[in-house]
């Protein structure tokens, strides 16, 4: 079998910068939020290591940014083996995929993210070694073709992906775990705000840290980003704590709003209304009206905007709703808009 690739698989380290790794919780208990996920996944491990076997596999989905990666290092971490980390894309050849599996011991978790751009001819790969912890091959070709059949040793595959929807059946089907991850509420992301801060050497109000959580858009990794962005204004500022005016100052340099929208969300809104008359209009169209990719409008912006209730998706594009004119001082007419500073009689 051939070598592991070690461009293909990060090791045990989490993947990121060292701050990032600083602030990602290495534990089950420090993990904040996510109850439902969290209990029902300590059942599914207490009960495998009872049993004396590898836990089932997992697929983890939901917005990108909640904290997929760092669960399926804490599973590990709390099973007490080790993870390899690789990516959907990453595995290009079949042999790339044969070299993780065969490199894997007892136990162990493979963590691969982005799970729903996996090659097809990757994912048939999969099924067996999921299903029977095989590796079907068949060397040569014709009559004298042979199925060649390798024994893997039993891990636990953890797939995480921000498209459920675009997994095929057959590999979704072989999840034995699946958990939604959802978005967080204000309360759970300003203590996540607040223990980021201490392991960053800081300290925060918590009138800023509540602050910072309601303009995250439910997201820690954008709660944390925004932390040490803030953190630098007030590092600035000769500030020993981090403030609640320091918050302020720095989140409206950064064009980031009251409800955390920023200015491509805004311009998305705008171009919608007043180009487009409210919508309907296509993703593509949107995208070029903005210069903005398809991909990122649809993963990232779309669906902070459709939980605010600000546009909604119909078979033939985006619809600005009511709360989308209000946001922006515009007034809503039946998808005819006035700004609020026109004369209505006009």
């Amino acid at each position: 079998m051939e070598n592991l690739d070690e461009n293909l698989v990060v090791s045990t380290k989490i993947e990121g910068d060292e701050i990032e790794n600083i602030l990602r919780p290495r534990s089950m208990d420090g993990y904040i939020g996510q109850n439902k996920v969290k209990d029902n996944l300590c059942v599914f491990m207490q009960s495998a290591k009872m049993r004396g076997e590898a836990l089932d596999h997992v697929l983890l989905y939901g917005p990108a940014g909640l904290g997929k990666t760092t669960l399926a290092h804490i599973i590990a971490n709390e099973m007490g083996v080790q993870i390899k980390v690789t990516s959907g894309p990453a595995i290009e050849k079949t042999g790339d995929l044969a070299a993780i599996l065969t490199n894997l011991n007892e136990g162990d978790v493979l963590f691969i993210d982005e799970i729903h751009r996996l090659n097809h001819n990757i994912e048939e790969i999969l099924y067996p070694a999921m299903e029977d912890y095989s590796l079907d091959f068949i060397i040569g070709k014709g009559p004298s073709a042979r199925n060649v059949q390798i024994p893997l040793k039993r891990f636990t595959l953890i797939g995480a992906t921000t498209r459920a929807g675009m997994l095929s059946s057959p590999l979704r089907d072989r999840f034995g775990v699946l958990l939604k991850l959802e978005l967080y509420n204000a309360q759970e992301l300003a203590e996540i705000v607040t223990r980021s801060a201490e392991r960053l050497g800081t300290s925060i109000e918590p009138d800023g840290a509540l602050e910072l959580a309601k303009r995250s858009r439910g997201t820690p990794r954008i709660a944390n980003r925004l932390l040490r962005r803030i953190r630098d204004f007030s590092i600035v500022l000769n500030h020993e704590q981090i403030t609640y005016e320091d918050a302020k100052i720095a989140l409206k340099r950064l064009d980031i709003d009251d409800v955390g929208l920023d200015s491509v969300d805004n311009k998305l809104l705008e171009s919608l209304i007043e180009k487009f008359r409210g919508g309907p209009v296509g993703l593509e169209t949107l995208a070029m009206t903005i210069n903005e990719d398809p991909d990122t409008i649809e993963d990232v912006y779309e669906p902070y905007l459709l939980q605010l209730g600000f546009v909604s998706l119909t078979p033939r594009g985006s619809v600005a709703l009511k709360p989308a004119y209000e946001h922006l001082g515009k007034v809503y007419k039946g998808g005819i808009q006035t700004s609020l500073f026109d004369d209505e009689d006009d």
